[in-house]
């Protein structure tokens, strides 16, 4: 059958491929690991679930459910963003509900770039952020993170003739997968960067709470901002409060993106279930007490892991947020973090994410997510100290 070029331009997905080796590792019978994927185990807290299960039993919440109908979550959203950033927005045109932020990091690059229109990405970065400007048809220019720049773009090395034609620059900090996290005065240099040249700036913001560093706090794009013109950033339930599954974000920005991104979501789906927008509701108008344990846990789990890595003779740096760890392949492997994760895999059960299916910038190396409780990530690192000493 022949497929549009749309689906030929999303390319390979090395992700696909470790899918099918996972796959293959539980049908022949191996303990998986899996490490490689950023789906927490811990359990959503039991009064968001409480809040949906009431909501199952209320027959007005089974239907459609309309932009408008949003009109009480997007002012919870307004609420908890002028609490925890101390800055206004308008739920009415500054605030859209999302089924999770990476919808609206795949949607409004449709919105934003024609064929041949540039869009500034993160390499290494999140892979549906170069799958929504691929599918708009825009072509990617990656910024190289590296580790002696603490994984922050360089903006002033891009070309004036790439310059041109860019009309979208995406970041997330803290940064999956390098753990990084933004200094004081960076999103002021990219807002300036951005509006002089009319770049939409997007952030992607779902690892706002877990940050591990005393006296850190993420900081958000807009509450910098003197004027959000060409400026929009989402966010997730998905880490701070477990609810990955439920598939509910939002975005606040600039009137004009919203409503562009709103426009596009009409045309897609309608939106998630009403009750799972309350549950929404319920966690954002929590105290922090909820999200506190949950950052706890995985630091904790940090600690454990890079301990016992650095113990196997696998050198991994200490991550300040997120819940990852950043590493490169261990010594005496060849830079190939695909056959690396797939021979670990298939050896051992433990399944790893390779650097490379985040960008060219990522070879080398292996994300390893904090997924696990303690005597699990204790077995994963017993068998990867195994395979070391196989291999070496």
């Amino acid at each position: 059958m022949p497929w549009s070029r749309r689906l030929e331009n999303l390319g390979a997905n090395v992700f696909a491929e470790m899918d099918r080796a996972k796959a293959e590792a539980v049908a022949a019978g191996r303990d998986l690991i899996d490490l490689s994927l950023g789906s927490s185990d811990l359990p959503t807290p039991a009064p968001i679930l409480e809040t949906v299960a009431a909501a199952l039993r209320d027959p007005r919440t089974h239907g459609y459910l309309l932009h408008r109908g949003t009109l009480p979550f997007r002012e919870t959203v307004a609420r908890w963003y002028e609490r925890r950033f101390g800055s206004k927005v308008d739920p009415e045109t500054e605030v859209l509900a999302l089924i999770g932020s990476q919808e609206g990091a795949a949607h409004l690059p449709l919105a934003i770039l024609n064929p041949g229109d540039v869009a500034l990405l993160l390499d290494p970065g999140y892979p549906s952020h170069w799958g929504g400007v691929r599918l708009a048809g825009g072509e990617i220019y990656p910024l190289p993170l590296t580790a002696e720049n603490q994984f922050l773009p360089d903006f002033a090395a891009i070309p004036p003739q790439i310059l041109e034609r860019a009309k979208l620059l995406i970041l997330s900090y803290p940064h999956n997968p390098t753990a990084a996290v933004a200094p004081e005065g960076f999103f002021a240099e990219a807002i300036g960067f951005a509006q002089r040249r009319e770049i939409v700036l997007i952030h992607d913001f779902p690892y706002l709470d877990i940050v591990f560093e005393p006296g850190y706090s993420a900081p958000s794009l807009l509450a910098g901002a003197s004027n959000r013109r060409g400026l929009i950033e989402f966010f997730t339930l998905s880490k701070s409060y477990n609810m990955g599954g439920f598939r509910v974000g939002f975005a606040i920005g600039d009137p004009s993106l919203i409503g562009a991104l709103r426009r596009i979501k009409a045309m897609v789906d309608f939106n998630q279930y009403e009750g799972i927008l309350r549950g929404a509701m319920t966690a954002l108008d929590s105290a922090e007490d909820w999200v506190a344990p949950t950052v706890e846990t995985y630091r904790q789990r940090r600690d454990f892991l890079v301990g016992a890595l650095n113990e196997l003779g696998w050198p991994t740096p200490l991550p300040p947020a997120t819940l990852y760890l950043w590493t490169p392949l261990p010594s005496g492997f060849p830079p190939d973090s695909q056959s690396f994760c797939l021979d670990l895999l298939r050896q051992t059960g433990v399944a790893l994410s390779p650097g490379v299916g985040f960008g060219a910038q990522g070879e080398g190396f292996a994300r390893l997510a904090l997924v696990q409780q303690e005597p699990r990530l204790a077995e994963a690192a017993r068998r990867l100290g195994a395979f070391l000493v196989s291999r070496n």
